[in-house]
């Protein structure tokens, strides 16, 4: 088994938090934390309500679809899986009361305890099967379908349509056992499978209302909270579930989340009291990271840019390159985003260690940086490539939020002013930017990618070819498709490491994205609450929080 895999995994989601979480962004994975309206006066003596944002409207309930920190934030705390990460973000028993790996690490046996979903059905092994194989259907399309399809026996066949459900290696052995067969040993897997994608789904209820996860009156979850109310696009309320199996465990009587998408607003919602914790804004960055309720904490994620290779001028790898060198990220990071993050001089962030105990980021050294003539020298050569004396008009997109904007125009001033290209900018709200990016209809994208388990390869898998709904650049390369492939199957530690590292120089040389900055995270939090986890790897966890 890989021993030093099960370390990595395991040490980096013990040491990254001393008050930490998230995700898009992580994204941001496109979220972050901020409560509903009124908090003072909505709240009893008694209760204790906690006052978050979630930004935006979630993307989906369905664990399945929702693959973004706006969904998986707030759906960690609803639902929950066979182990769940504890506060020392281990994975540890959850839905399961104990596991056992064979001796080959390739079957894992669940033994479930005894729980109830909120409308009073036992959570069995079949919802297990059933929730699982929804997110391998092809028919689910899921874009978290992934990591499934590279650990489980049969999984890939059964996504891409070339095999059936019965060859997929999840079974029920009764109602209390699960059974999951990998392809090959991986000693993260059970930190993998604490994400929502892997959720358990109540068959009965899934297949009586298929669109069971879309409102509050039909969501049926497992968690600490249940889903009370559901304002779509204005907020949602959240109350402790009673009948969770560990509610002793839950301090808290009610969550309010709203959905307010501009930092300034939410900061000023926090300083009313409408919200306990606020996301800072920029522009105010440099005065609230030196606050008394400051928190700056650790995320493994990367926000970039994608370039759309089927799409003109970015067909050619040297235009491409061009515009990466003529990005300056530690202007964008100093003077726009102003929360300390580092620059990105490779895809994959810090926080990686390998088999030799060095960061992964330090082994591989800087990739890409500011280099304004060789932006223009790469410019030119690349238009005489083409035959083009003038430039095709060239299209940024990112998704609505202030931050975002001010990123995206200084990136807009920075082309303009190295290699004179005048590119137009364009915003949508996230669902369909998300939905145009993945149909490879626009041209220069924002983007961001965070961990989903602790391992480089999460980061570069998703540019395989083969990976459409996370690749969304049209780029294909064969080299790197097959590193990638070795890497999934090689045993031993330090040869694994370099297929990863050739991976990644591959990606960076072909530019079909071009890396801004790591993330880490920052909010104000009010003094008198506590215990809010926050992962560098994973989703926001509430069920030990607590409000003074």
């Amino acid at each position: 088994m890989k021993k030093w895999l099960s370390l990595l995994l395991l040490s980096l989601l013990t040491i990254v938090l001393v008050a930490c979480t998230a995700n898009e962004e992580t994204e941001s994975k496109d979220s972050e934390e901020k409560p509903a309206e009124n908090a003072e006066t909505e709240s009893t003596d008694e209760e204790k309500v906690l006052y978050l944002n979630n930004a935006n409207e979630p993307t989906s309930f369905d664990p399945s679809i929702g693959f973004d920190s706006v969904s998986w934030d707030p759906l960690n705390n609803l639902m929950e899986g066979l182990v769940r990460l504890d506060k020392n973000l281990e994975p540890k028993e959850a839905m399961a009361e104990k596991y056992e790996i064979s001796e080959d690490g390739l079957t894992y046996t669940f033994t479930l305890r005894d729980a109830e979903w909120t409308n009073g059905d036992p959570v069995t092994a079949g919802d297990f099967v059933y929730g699982w194989l929804h997110m391998l259907n092809p028919e689910t399309a899921s874009y978290s379908a992934f990591l499934g399809t590279g650990y489980i026996e049969g999984a890939q066949a059964y996504n891409e349509g070339t095999g059936d459900a019965s060859g997929v290696a999840i079974k029920a052995i009764d109602e209390k056992t699960f059974e999951v067969k990998l392809i090959s040993p991986f000693d993260g897997f059970l930190a993998m499978i604490t994400l929502p994608t892997f959720f358990p789904v109540n068959e009965k209820v899934a297949t009586a209302t298929p669109d069971w996860f879309a409102n509050a009156d039909t969501f049926v979850g497992n968690g600490p909270f249940k889903l009370e109310t559901w304002s779509h696009e204005e907020k949602m309320t959240f109350v402790k579930n009673d009948t969770y199996w560990d509610k002793d465990s839950v301090k808290l009587d009610r969550v309010e989340w709203a959905m307010v998408n501009d930092t300034n607003t939410s900061y000023q919602m926090y300083q009313t009291g409408e919200l306990d914790v606020t996301g800072i804004p920029s522009n105010l960055a440099d005065t609230l990271l030196d606050d008394p309720e400051a928190i700056v904490y650790d995320m493994a994620g990367t926000h970039f840019y994608r370039f759309n290779v089927t799409k003109e001028p970015f067909t050619n790898k040297k235009i491409r390159q061009a515009f990466s060198y003529a990005i300056n990220a530690q202007e964008i990071v100093d003077y726009v985003v102003k929360t300390g993050n580092k620059v990105a001089d490779g895809f994959v962030a810090y926080g990686f260690k390998g088999p030799d105990g060095k960061d992964f980021r330090e082994t591989q050294g800087s990739l890409i940086g500011f280099d304004a003539d060789k932006a223009k020298q790469l410019l030119e050569e690349g238009m005489a490539e083409e035959g083009w004396d003038t430039l095709p008009a060239v299209e940024l997109s990112y998704n609505t939020s202030d931050v975002l904007k001010s990123v995206a125009e200084t990136m807009q001033s920075q082309l303009k002013q190295v290699l004179g290209v005048d590119v137009t900018i364009q915003n949508s709200e996230w669902a369909v930017f998300r939905e145009e990016q993945v149909a490879l209809n626009l041209q220069f994208s924002r983007s961001t990618f965070g961990h989903d388990y602790a391992d480089p390869i999460n980061a570069l898998e998703n540019f395989t070819s083969d990976n459409d709904a996370m690749n969304r650049t049209g780029w294909k390369n064969p080299q790197f498709d097959e590193l990638i492939k070795k890497a999934r199957a090689e045993v031993d530690a330090q040869t694994r490491w370099n297929y990863l590292l050739d991976a990644e120089k591959i990606l960076i040389e072909d530019a079909p994205l071009v890396p801004l900055y790591f993330y880490n995270g920052s909010v104000l939090q009010k003094s008198n609450v506590t215990d809010i986890v926050r992962p560098a790897v994973g989703s926001i966890e509430l069920k030990y929080a607590d409000k003074k």
